[in-house]
């Protein structure tokens, strides 16, 4: 008994022991889950990821990372069957959500159904990004008597949604760097299809130092005027791309899937 003892305290008064017992106390000690950080710190991580679909998929964990992953300061929403609207963040119609957004902020467009838009300016760097699992479940219908769905007179991103429109143009890009990515341009069948086209750019060369403001931060930047289209079907209209400004089309590549063309194509200066 005696013998027995006196080995345990041996083992347990050697240097090498307690030097390890020691650090597995402080491994213990340093190590934490991210379920542990609050949720300001948990929400600034989040916002660090990209909306689509890193971001997007982060709300699927619990209920907990879905309230922060959906919170109004990372993005705000447009939701046509939502009922109650004194939720932050949260609006009827497109027009209301980008009136309200602020520089660089981002807009999840609620799927199902058709959001009716016409002529809607944007003249601020934001980002507009369908909720649907594939860009047909959001879709922007331009009517006939409008010009375009969007006016886009800013840098702005848009992202896995579907615009139609009857005549006119889906898109109307008169300034701003402008990122088009897996989305669908649809330009309705008919007989005046020659009046009709998915993309018109009448940007000019406007090489100006500007300053945009972004949660009171002022950062500099240098304007610029160009159309990056990627993995996006174009259907119907007289052409892909009307321009009528010093802005080209330049370095197209198609995609033969099944029924639908896909197409990469940058619009920018010679």
């Amino acid at each position: 008994m005696e013998i027995h003892e006196i080995s345990k305290l041996n083992n347990e008064s050697h240097p090498k022991r307690i030097a390890e017992s020691r650090m597995k106390r402080m491994k213990s000690k340093s190590l934490t889950s991210i379920h542990n950080l609050d949720d300001g710190c948990l929400m600034h991580i989040l916002s660090f990821l990209s909306p689509i679909p890193d971001r997007y998929n982060t709300a699927l964990v619990c209920h907990r990372w879905r309230y922060l992953a959906c919170h109004p300061r990372l993005w705000l929403r447009v939701d046509r069957f939502v009922k109650d609207l004194s939720q932050p963040g949260v609006f009827h119609n497109i027009e209301s959500a980008v009136s309200a957004a602020r520089p660089g902020d981002t807009i999840l467009i609620g799927a199902g159904g058709s959001h009716l838009v016409s002529n809607i300016q944007i003249k601020k760097p934001i980002c507009l990004i369908g909720g649907g699992e594939i860009p047909d479940e959001t879709t922007l219908v331009c009517s006939r008597g409008s010009d375009s769905a969007l006016e886009l007179l800013s840098t702005c991103k848009l992202a896995n949604l579907t615009v139609k429109a009857e005549l006119g143009c889906c898109l109307l890009h008169r300034s701003g760097r402008v990122t088009i990515d897996g989305c669908v341009l649809q330009c309705e069948t008919n007989p005046l299809d020659h009046l009709s086209c998915p993309i018109v750019s009448t940007a000019g060369n406007e090489d100006i130092l500007s300053h945009v403001e972004v949660e009171e931060t002022v950062v500099e930047k240098v304007k610029g005027n160009s159309v990056t289209v990627l993995q996006t079907r174009i259907e119907g209209g007289a052409k892909a791309v009307s321009t009528s400004g010093d802005l080209v089309l330049q370095r197209v590549r198609v995609m033969y899937s099944k029924a639908y063309l896909y197409f990469w194509f940058d619009v920018d200066y010679e």
